[in-house]
């Protein structure tokens, strides 16, 4: 349920600038993966109901960026939601029947896969935001930091049980420390434009405005600013 804070910022703002609808789509995609992963190994039930919610909530992130960022009107973007929810509950549906009957006859290679698969896109899904960083020298937009946060101390803690158990589960070991790193990074990220530019938010708050308006006011006026957006080539 960590979406959840990113999804009430999406509708409250009516803006995903920021945050990058491939990241959603990703997540969604992992979701899928990790369904399949917990039925074939037959986790508990939360374990299983966990990973659905999962891609349900990033799949209605996504439908967000689609109608504020790429201003799709509502009933086209929930439509192709509805769609991606049908059809990746049906390939989770066919990989499921498909691969549990090869794990109960003791070949685990499709579930070790299939849970590889998972790691990639969860960890893939963390790049965009760092192009979104490189556009704007660092600074941050568009993700709850609440959302993050959980996130991260999610991983964390789901990191530290890894450790402490007597036997260290690679995959999810690699799952953990690599979605510590990259979403540190984005945390470090922030933290250092905010340093950097202390002086002209600072100016701009004598003034009664905001950063954005100063950058907006350089960029009408054609003047040099030091944490202009960089322009894709």
């Amino acid at each position: 349920l960590q979406l959840v804070p990113q999804i009430w910022t999406n509708w409250r703002t009516k803006r995903t600038e920021g945050l990058p609808g491939i990241m959603m789509f990703l997540w969604a995609a992992c979701g899928v993966s990790f369904g399949v992963y917990a039925v074939i190994q037959n986790f508990n039930i939360p374990l299983l109901v966990q990973p659905q919610c999962f891609a349900l909530l990033c799949l209605v992130s996504w439908v967000q960026t689609l109608i504020y960022h790429n201003k799709w009107s509502v009933f086209k973007a929930c439509a192709l939601g509805i769609a991606t929810i049908l059809t990746f509950a049906g390939l989770e549906a066919a990989l499921i029947l498909t691969l549990r009957p090869i794990y109960r006859r003791g070949n685990e290679a499709p579930a070790l896969a299939i849970g590889i698969i998972a790691v990639i896109l969860l960890v893939a899904g963390l790049l965009p935001p760092y192009g979104e960083m490189w556009k704007r020298r660092g600074r941050v937009i568009g993700i709850n930091w609440v959302f993050l946060s959980i996130d991260f101390m999610g991983a964390l803690f789901s990191l530290m049980a890894l450790v402490a158990q007597h036997t260290f589960d690679i995959l999810g070991g690699v799952l953990y420390i690599l979605c510590c790193l990259l979403e540190l990074g984005i945390f470090v990220s922030h933290l250092i434009f905010l340093v950097r530019s202390r002086k002209i938010r600072k100016d701009a708050s004598a003034q009664g405005k905001t950063f954005d308006e100063i950058m907006s006011e350089h960029e009408d006026q054609d003047l040099p600013f030091k944490f202009a957006e960089r322009k894709p080539r």
